[in-house]
C-alpha cells in the first residue's frame, strides 16, 4: 500500500506542479481559459503558486506527513473553487478539467490515511 501511496503522490505532485508552471509561465491555452472564466488577472500569479507550492508540499509530505495532509487538503479546496469558477462562468464542459487534477490528490489523501 505504500508504494500506492507514493506513485499516487508523485502524480498528483506532478499534475499539480504542471499546472502550476503553465499558469506561471502564462501559456496562451491558460491564459485564454482564465479570461473567458473572468478571473482577474491579478490573481494569475498567486494561483500559480498556490499549485505549485501544493505539489512542493506533497512532496514534502511523503517525509512530513502532516505538510502533506495540508497540501493535500488545499489542493482539494483549490481545484473544487476551479471548477465552481468555471460553473459560475457557465463553461459546464470544462468543469471535469479541475475535477482531474483534484483526483489523485484525493487518491494521495485516501492512500495515506490507509498506509
Amino acid at each position: 500500500m505504500r508504494t500506492a501511496y507514493v506513485v499516487v503522490t508523485l502524480l498528483a505532485a506532478l499534475m499539480a506542479g504542471f499546472s502550476g508552471t503553465v499558469l506561471l509561465m502564462r501559456a496562451q491555452w491558460i491564459v485564454q481559459a482564465l479570461t473567458d472564466y473572468r478571473v482577474p488577472r491579478a490573481w494569475w500569479t498567486w494561483l500559480g503558486v498556490a499549485k505549485a507550492a501544493g505539489a512542493v508540499g506533497l512532496v514534502v509530505g511523503l517525509f512530513v506527513p502532516v505538510l502533506g495532509v495540508l497540501a493535500g487538503v488545499g489542493l482539494v479546496v483549490y481545484f473544487v473553487g476551479a471548477a465552481v469558477t468555471v460553473a459560475r462562468a457557465r463553461w459546464y464542459s470544462h468543469i471535469p478539467f479541475p475535477l482531474v487534477y483534484a483526483a489523485p490528490v484525493v487518491g494521495a489523501l485516501v492512500l495515506g490515511y490507509v498506509a
